[in-house]
């Protein structure tokens, strides 16, 4: 028989993205520098951090998904479960695309110690959860059989069968159970390329690249594995600068995009450091941005790295008033990567996202 091979299939939405301000030239003629070029400066800065963040919060949002804890004890037991976000427990894959959850689709999730089957799921019309800036969404999990009480108490962990690898210090099961003194160190960045490496997704030319905020990247200073290991190094880049650039197979990448959250349950400042791989963000650029059915403009439209900066000229009455505008139209999507299971690869795990790590600590 003729051999064929398993497919998937993702989604990538485009929407329009930018900005824009107005500037009176006659006013700026008179300023102590150039209004034009100032303007243009904060609009590109603005253009490149808005496509960080759509960029990190696709990548977030679905890397912290089927990982949440429970906000509402029921009191007894329910077949319905409250938990913090319900993203990463929505769907489930059938024949390579993903489908809502519901009693002919079901998928096996974890509460506190015990496994159940879920069957559906609902949003809250407000959302409270602690990762709304991540794409987070508080709701309601539905279960194919009662929770026993013990496994629905408040900050129980929730885990989907199916959910992204998340590492946190000292074995924490979830978000809400994470304590002063669990801070980042040099294991848990091996384990994530570990757990890559196992997935067999491939990496940067021998590289994963960790991305993580300043404060985070000097625990490691702090760690005793990092500290055996340059011990004797004081010439060494890493404590000549402050930073580390490349160690073990890791290119440690400092950001100020990093996402920081406060635990609403006790408080605590969560810190994320994300490592991944190659593939685990689609970045979309609309082809047709920079085409017309009117006779270009050279002066007035500029493209840099698929971004529009553009100037219209004087509107008003007096043609005073001039608009300096950005856009990008696109989208990014994070694709899954259910084909490749421990059928396939013996060391693969059961996520379905599995080209990239987070590992979240204090």
């Amino acid at each position: 028989m003729p051999a064929g091979w398993s497919i998937e299939q993702y989604t990538l939405g485009i929407d329009t993205y930018g900005a824009t301000m107005d500037l009176n030239i006659e006013t700026s003629r008179v300023a102590i520098g150039n209004q034009v070029l100032a303007n243009a400066t904060r609009l590109g800065i603005h253009a490149l951090q808005s496509l960080d963040r759509l960029a990190r919060n696709a990548l977030y949002a679905v890397y912290l998904g089927g990982n949440s804890f429970v906000t509402a004890s029921p009191g007894g037991p329910s077949t319905t479960l409250t938990v913090d976000t319900v993203v990463g427990f929505e769907n489930v894959a059938v024949n390579g695309a993903l489908i809502p959850v519901s009693p002919a689709n079901p998928c096996p999730v974890t509460v506190g110690d015990t496994v159940y089957s879920l069957i559906g799921t609902s949003r809250d019309v407000s959302n409270t959860s602690s990762l709304a800036t991540l794409g987070g969404a508080s709701g309601t999990l539905t279960l194919s059989a009662p929770v026993a009480v013990a496994d629905a108490a408040l900050g129980v962990p929730v885990v989907s069968a199916v959910a992204p690898t998340i590492l946190r210090p000292n074995g924490r099961a979830a978000t809400s159970q994470l304590v002063d003194g669990d801070r980042l160190t040099l294991h848990l960045v091996l384990a994530a390329v570990a757990r890559l490496r196992d997935d067999n997704v491939p990496d940067f030319d021998g590289t994963y690249n960790c991305y993580l905020d300043n404060t985070t990247l000097l625990e490691l200073f702090q760690d005793p594995d990092f500290k055996r290991l340059c011990s004797g190094q004081a010439g060494s880049d890493a404590f000549r600068t402050g930073q580390v650039i490349r160690l073990l197979g890791v290119a440690f990448i400092t950001t100020t995009e990093a996402p920081q959250q406060t635990l609403v349950l006790t408080g605590r400042r969560i810190r994320r450091v994300l490592v991944c791989g190659q593939g685990a963000l689609i970045e979309g650029d609309f082809a047709g941005l920079d085409q017309s059915d009117l006779e270009p403009d050279t002066k007035s439209h500029r493209f840099i790295d698929g971004v529009c900066l553009l100037v219209r000229e004087p509107l008003d009455r007096f043609q005073e008033i001039v608009t300096q505008s950005w856009k990008w139209r696109g989208g990014f999507c994070v694709p899954t990567d259910v084909t490749a299971n421990p059928t396939i690869i013996p060391t693969a795990s059961q996520s379905y996202w599995k080209r990239a790590v987070v590992i979240e600590c204090l």
